[in-house]
């Protein structure tokens, strides 16, 4: 079977390996999709998603829709024609004609072990439940929200201390590889589509801008999943004296408490041990409002915490 033509939809730097794993393949992608450039930084410069930058570092036509539901871009896409169209994490809804109407398809490169975490974050999500493995799914596309048949998936573990940056680049390794996989199977008519089961899903929606405050009521185990699944981005937070204090990494250590939650014990090996609802999170890295990420140590030697004083 002939290699099909390809539409290659992405936008985000979870994508890029999957694009330049076509490429290096020799897959021929006739095109990238992705989404506009977007002012970012303090200045809100314009800058072009990462996906861009590398199809055109590849000679590759780039298209920028605003919305793939136009009819402007539905009649690129119809000159286009595509034999096949593979999508990872994009970032719009695409319409039937772009999911049915290619002749081989459309597919999906989705972070998690579906029908498990279906949605826009499920990587964050997977972290914050304190979940122990995670993976990668190779779905054929519908109209639902990630709820095709898988085609090809793997399992991974995480690492104890793995947080949503170091977990991210390592899955879209994998998807890159696993689409790699999907593709040679495909050609030689070895695959074989199963449905998922769909009273097995969970979902795992966007992040909501309060989701990242920390409540040190909760149990520290849960506390330390969600700084996790936060860091670096959109990274959970306290504040400490009115102000937002960011914390990038941090540990469990469960105990009998006596004090308040959010309550300072004092440093402990380079750590600031704080008190939760069943034990203490003992604070790692930490970015001050206004100041650059560092680790407790450094922090502690330009802000003087006494003990007693409460986050939240």
């Amino acid at each position: 079977m002939q290699k099909p033509t390809i539409l290659f939809m992405g936008t985000p730097t979870f994508a890029v390996p999957a694009l330049e794993g076509l490429v290096k393949g020799g897959w021929p992608v006739i095109a990238v999709v992705t989404q506009p450039d977007r002012p970012q930084g303090r200045g809100q410069t314009l800058a072009p998603p990462p996906v861009k930058t590398v199809a055109e570092d590849l000679s590759i036509p780039v298209l920028q829709p605003e919305k793939v539901r136009h009819p402007d871009f539905l009649e690129t896409f119809r000159k286009l024609a595509p034999d096949l169209v593979i999508v990872a994490a994009f970032g719009q809804i695409l319409p039937t004609e772009i999911i049915r109407g290619p002749k081989e398809g459309c597919i999906n490169i989705h972070p998690s072990l579906l029908p498990k975490y279906r949605g826009a974050a499920p990587i964050n999500r997977a972290l914050m439940a304190g979940e122990e493995k995670t993976g990668v799914t190779i779905m054929q596309m519908d109209e639902g929200v990630d709820s095709g048949a898988i085609l090809i998936q793997e399992e991974t573990p995480i690492g104890p201390e793995e947080n949503y940056g170091e977990l991210h680049d390592r899955l879209a390794l994998l998807g890159a590889d696993l689409l790699r996989m999907a593709l040679a199977m495909h050609i030689s008519g070895t695959i074989q589509p199963r449905p998922q089961d769909h009273s097995l899903a969970t979902a795992a929606p966007r992040i909501g801008r309060e989701e990242g405050r920390i409540d040190w009521k909760k149990d520290c185990g849960q506390i330390v999943s969600l700084i996790r699944g936060l860091s670096p981005v959109p990274c959970a937070q306290t504040l400490l004296g009115g102000k937002q204090l960011r914390i990038f990494a941090a540990t469990a250590e469960p105990a009998d408490v006596t004090e308040a939650p959010g309550t300072v014990i004092g440093e402990a090996a380079g750590t600031l041990r704080v008190a939760a609802g069943n034990g203490y999170v003992l604070l790692k890295e930490v970015q001050a409002e206004g100041k650059k990420r560092m680790t407790v140590r450094d922090f502690l030697r330009g802000c003087r915490i006494a003990p007693g004083q409460i986050l939240g």
